[in-house]
């Protein structure tokens, strides 16, 4: 999966319009970077990606391409 294919997904999870997220799109300044999201982020690594997504590592995300590159 690319950058742009990991954003369609972010946009989807979060329910935003195609082109809303870029790659340095700051998390905490997104209404939609909740804890709902974040719980669907631990679902979807655990389950499409066999990765467990601990708290002190979603801690660590700031932008969206720190998500993009954690789901390598």
């Amino acid at each position: 999966m690319n950058v742009q294919e990991k954003i369609g997904l972010l946009e989807e999870m979060m329910e935003l319009e195609k082109g809303d997220l870029e790659p340095n799109t700051v998390l905490e300044e997104l209404d939609e970077y909740d804890s709902f999201f974040k719980l669907y982020l631990v679902t979807y690594a655990k389950k499409e990606m066999g990765k467990r997504l601990t708290v002190a590592e979603m801690e660590e995300f700031k932008t969206v391409k720190d998500i993009c590159d954690y789901l390598e």
